[in-house]
């Protein structure tokens, strides 16, 4: 059995708590009125940044990649296109050609400097505008505006004995990693934030984490 499969069995709310049912009836319905208000507000920029991604690169404007969400169910969450069409052959040569780049990315799964990334690609992510989609993800009940960055299941073997912790967590749009350094910080770090946020959180802490996240989008910490 897998470590996945096992901490979706063992997976126990009481004492984390987002499980508290005020906590995760409270929380939902914030997500959702901040996610109505978000869409309404951010149409015109989501509109030009739809135009933007299609009109400057080939393929489509939308990027789903499956991950794993609330009590372990997948779910394709949803952000502008950043990256070119034949990304994959782009990686692989990379990796095969340049061990520093391979080091980097068996690390943390991301590169400093992504050949497959778009030049408006580049500019969405470090603003952040790339996972403005994720309002719509929100709506659906797949994620949350503040909770852990949702992870593939490849990413979630690394989470080891904080597998339970995740699970029991929409994932966000923000949270405690994102505005803690980001991309500049260890893998082992988002882990801890992310146990550290289920077992700690309250509506105080994610009113904490949006105030602090404003800031941290205006001068792209960490954002790559």
């Amino acid at each position: 059995m897998s470590d996945l499969t096992e901490a979706r069995r063992e997976l126990r709310f009481g004492p984390v708590g987002m499980a508290r049912p005020i906590g995760l009836t409270s929380k939902r319905t914030i997500d959702i009125i901040l996610a109505l208000f978000g869409i309404l507000l951010l149409a015109p920029l989501l509109f030009l940044c739809f135009i933007l991604t299609i009109a400057t690169s080939p393929g489509p404007a939308l990027f789903r990649h499956r991950r794993v969400g609330f009590k372990g169910q997948h779910f394709d969450c949803l952000k502008f296109r950043t990256m070119a069409t034949d990304s994959h052959e782009r990686l692989s040569r990379l990796l095969e050609t340049d061990p520093e780049a391979a080091a980097e990315w068996k690390a943390n799964r991301k590169l400093r400097y992504d050949p497959r990334v778009t030049f408006i690609g580049e500019i969405l992510r470090k603003s952040s505008l790339d996972e403005l989609p994720q309002l719509f993800n929100v709506l659906k009940g797949h994620m949350s505006i503040v909770g852990p960055r949702p992870v593939t299941e490849e990413e979630l073997e690394r989470y080891d004995s904080s597998v339970s912790a995740y699970l029991a967590c929409r994932p966000g749009i923000t949270g405690l990693w994102q505005v803690s350094g980001r991309s500049k910080t260890t893998y082992s770090k988002r882990v801890a934030c992310d146990a550290y946020y289920a077992h700690n959180w309250s509506l105080a802490l994610d009113i904490k984490i949006l105030i602090v996240t404003i800031p941290s989008l205006l001068v792209a910490d960490g954002a790559f």
